[in-house]
C-alpha cells in the first residue's frame, strides 16, 4: 500500500490545488469553462500530466493549452506554495475532448429517444 497509496493522494492533492489556481489564470486564451479530466502524476512525483478539456470544444480546449504552457512557470510555484511535496512535480498540460464527445453523444441519444 506504500507507494501507490502516496501518490494516489499527492495526485489527489495535486488536483485539487489545480483546480485552484486555474481559477486564478488571467490568459484570455485559457477558458472559463475548462475541466481537468484526468490527472497521471509520475511513480516517481516528477511530473504530472494534466488533461483538460473546454466545454466550448475542442479548438477552446487547444487555445487554452497553450495558455496554460505559457503560465507553466506560475502554475507551478502556485502548486509548490499550495502542496506540501519534497519536490514540485513539472506540469504538462494536455487537450483532452472527452467532453465535448460526451455532449455529442449525449445528443445523440436525445435525438434517438425523441425520433424513437
Amino acid at each position: 500500500m506504500g507507494k501507490s497509496y502516496r501518490t494516489d493522494k499527492s495526485a489527489e492533492d495535486i488536483k485539487y490545488a489545480l483546480v485552484e489556481i486555474l481559477r486564478h489564470i488571467k490568459d484570455p486564451r485559457v477558458s472559463g469553462l475548462l475541466s481537468i479530466v484526468h490527472l497521471d502524476l509520475a511513480g516517481d512525483l516528477s511530473q504530472v500530466k494534466v488533461y483538460v478539456s473546454a466545454l466550448e470544444g475542442r479548438e477552446k480546449t487547444e487555445e487554452s493549452v497553450k495558455g496554460l504552457r505559457s503560465a507553466a512557470g506560475y502554475v507551478r510555484r502556485e502548486l509548490a506554495a499550495r502542496v506540501k511535496l519534497r519536490s514540485t512535480p513539472e506540469v504538462i498540460f494536455i487537450a483532452d475532448d472527452s467532453i465535448e464527445q460526451s455532449a455529442h453523444i449525449n445528443s445523440i441519444i436525445h435525438k434517438l429517444n425523441k425520433d424513437g
